[in-house]
């Protein structure tokens, strides 16, 4: 009869060996009743593709996986290489603590009852299986497969909450999911004061701790596939499958860097964070999430809490203890020991927009997924690039929907802030919080075309992509999800660019051949350059010149240089700065007539997103939507008596928050951080 015990954990997206309930648990008890522990990562057909392990000469059982709409991959070569280093580092942090890792693929019940009787044959008692619990319909499924497969082989499941996120489950003020404030704010106010929700961080595992298995009792990897032994022979084989992603992609432009040059794993998650503390990144964060060019402008933790490569709490410990003083080499960084600063406090909001997002995946379950989104709105005709799918109305036939969607991601639209985050979105699997926002925007409410093909499409390119962020934000900038205003906000993608890319550097940056045209106009709309100049500048025959798929007037006149304007409060106006009114065709102007209201018509707006369109007032008026730019002047709406009242100022933002990612340009006003990833944190 053995006297092995062992459990086996099924490790997901918790990738890391500090501050993990799992291990924490099983080195610091001992009435547990196993012997051994075999860690054991899975690699899921259905998410990622492992047609790369197959021996040679056999064929997959599995379907490819890609996804139902668009039927891109799953999972692009940016996130599957950073999920290889993060699994590698993983393994390497186990054996530091005389432990190891086991990596498979297939599904869950086929990997489970080999590994279990392969066990058994070999005289090794399986006495429980453990794993975190995660939200989203597959992984539910997923779950069920474990428990069922354990169950016919008469082996105890566990399923643990799962603690990296910044306001634990068991804290949690709602008794039952359905109890989620639809309106983040309103969740917001629920956990406030912020700063004292996480719980403390759990320690790191000690050497001999985790007693594992002889590897030589440990069953092989199940027919046709298997398991490489090297770091570089598993990122081959994750990455061999799906190289034709980027095989069309245009060259790297010259000079040009990717923001996220980070590699994945537990070990660069912590010494990321540790940067982020020493170099003031996180002490200017507020001012700074609104950028676009650099790898400083946001915090890039956002594909290491995806992974669980690091927790919320261990990000809010280490702030803590930076504001408090209570360590010493920290002692050189902006802000030590002067308390929460607004660059601390605003990445404790973006965790806890993370959260919300994952709560709102457990509230909606299954309708995070549908076009009609959380909101069950059915009235959107949404263009498709599918036949059978193409609804009443919709002008262009699939084929050219099709068309604009391959332009769309291809960056060649002529619309130079979008091309730009899709160039360098394809090239380095990352693009800002504020250029995500307009990509979904103008895909979505400019061309009007079913948003999940964007989010298909940012799942397989995105290296921080998270099921709960990823969805459900494209869903809040579509108007079907968690924004209260829904269809009402529209970024304008051409003052978006004058706001934060006042110099053209990030378009010029990514879309080279742009480079050489001297107006700001022309480079964020290549079709506006005088015709005379073309040649000279290199346009004739560019798609983005010649044939642009959208357009949108813009006057740059008397913009002011400067989007952040001083607050002037002055009688009729909105809260906002004082500068002149540009003019896009996406903000009609309000109907002239009488102010008996004795207010103006036009209520100046203040700095921090984006300008968009007028709506009808249920009592005949127009309403303008809040302003988002500096110096935009927000249309009025019909006062009580007849007149317009100047719309409200405001920087609300909208969409992903990147899992702390922040885009450059002025801070964002607190209002923002209610829409958002991708830093899906950023």
């Amino acid at each position: 009869m053995s006297t092995s015990n062992v459990l086996i954990y099924i490790v997901r997206h918790d990738l890391r060996v500090s501050d993990n309930p799992i291990l924490h648990h099983f080195a610091s008890t001992s009435d547990h009743g196993f012997t051994h522990i075999l860690p054991l990562h899975v690699l899921l057909p259905h998410q990622i593709e492992v047609s790369g392990f197959l021996k040679e000469g056999t064929q997959s059982p599995f379907a490819e996986a890609r996804g139902e709409v668009g039927r891109y991959w799953r999972c692009g070569p940016h996130r599957a290489k950073f999920i290889a280093q993060s699994i590698w580092n993983l393994k390497e942090n186990l054996e530091k603590l005389e432990c190891d890792l086991t990596i498979r693929t297939g599904t869950y019940d086929v990997v489970l009852r080999t590994l279990i009787n392969g066990l058994h044959e070999n005289g090794i008692n399986v006495g429980g299986v453990w794993t975190i619990d995660e939200e989203g319909f597959e992984e539910k499924r997923d779950e069920k497969a474990i428990s069922e497969t354990c169950s016919s082989l008469d082996v105890d499941f566990r399923i643990w909450v799962d603690e990296k996120y910044f306001v634990d489950d068991r804290d949690l003020k709602l008794d039952t999911s359905q109890e989620l404030p639809d309106v983040f704010t309103t969740y917001r106010k629920m956990m406030e004061p912020l700063r004292g929700k996480p719980r403390a961080t759990l320690p790191t595992p000690s050497k001999d701790a985790l007693p594992k298995l002889e590897e030589a009792k440990i069953p092989s990897q199940a027919p046709p596939f298997e398991i490489p032994s090297s770091y570089d022979e598993l990122e081959e084989s994750l990455l061999r499958p799906i190289s034709s992603v980027l095989s069309e992609v245009p060259p790297f432009p010259e000079g040009a860097k990717s923001a996220h040059p980070f590699r994945g794993g537990e070990d660069s998650a912590r010494s990321r964070l540790d940067h982020l503390v020493k170099s003031g990144s996180v002490y200017s964060y507020k001012s700074s999430r609104n950028g676009l060019l650099g790898s400083d402008f946001s915090t890039k933790l956002s594909a290491y809490l995806a992974q669980g490569c690091i927790t919320a709490r261990q990000i809010h410990e280490r702030l803590a203890m930076y504001e408090d003083g209570k360590d010493e080499s920290l002692t050189e960084s902006q802000g030590y020991g002067e308390g929460e600063n607004e660059g601390t406090k605003a990445i404790r909001f973006e965790l806890l927009w993370r959260d919300y997002m994952r709560l709102c995946n457990r509230k909606f379950k299954g309708k995070l997924f549908l076009r009609s989104g959380f909101r069950d709105d059915h009235a959107n005709k949404w263009k498709s690039a599918k036949e059978d799918e193409i609804a009443e109305g919709q002008e262009q036939s699939a084929d050219e929907v099709s068309k604009l969607l391959k332009r769309v991601f291809d960056g060649t639209t002529g619309m130079g802030l979008i091309d730009a985050s899709q160039r360098e979105l394809l090239h380095t699997g990352y693009t800002s919080n504020r250029a995500r926002q307009n990509v979904a925007s103008f895909l979505s409410k400019h061309l009007c075309i079913d948003w999940r093909y964007g989010a298909e499409w940012y799942e397989m390119l995105l290296v921080d992509y998270d099921v709960s962020s990823n969805w459900a934000n494209w869903q809040y900038v579509a108007g079907v999800g968690n924004d209260p205003r829904g269809e009402a906000r529209i970024f304008n993608p051409v003052k978006q660019a004058f706001d934060y890319d006042k110099d053209g550097e990030y378009v010029r940056c990514w879309v080279p051949e742009v480079r050489k045209l001297e107006k700001l106009e022309n480079v964020f709309q290549a079709w506006t350059t005088p015709k005379e100049d073309w040649d000279r500048f290199g346009l004739v025959g560019l798609a983005m010149a010649e044939d642009p798929i959208k357009k949108i007037e813009f006057s740059v006149e008397g913009k002011p240089k400067n989007s952040r304007r001083p607050f002037v409060r002055r009688r009729g106006q909105g809260r906002g700065g004082s500068g002149p009114t540009p003019q896009t065709t996406a903000t009609p102007q309000p109907p002239t007539g009488p102010n008996t209201s004795g207010r103006v018509a036009d209520g100046q707006h203040g700095s921090g997103g984006s300008a968009h369109n007028t709506v009808e007032n249920p009592r005949g008026g127009l309403r303008g939507g809040r302003g988002y730019g500096g110096g935009y002047r927000g249309r009025g709406y019909r006062g009580p008596r007849g007149g317009y009242r100047g719309g409200r100022g405001s920087s609300m933002g909208y969409g992903r928050p990147p899992p702390l990612s922040a885009p450059s340009g002025p801070p964002a006003h607190p209002a923002q951080q209610q829409m958002a990833p991708t830093e899906q944190t950023q």
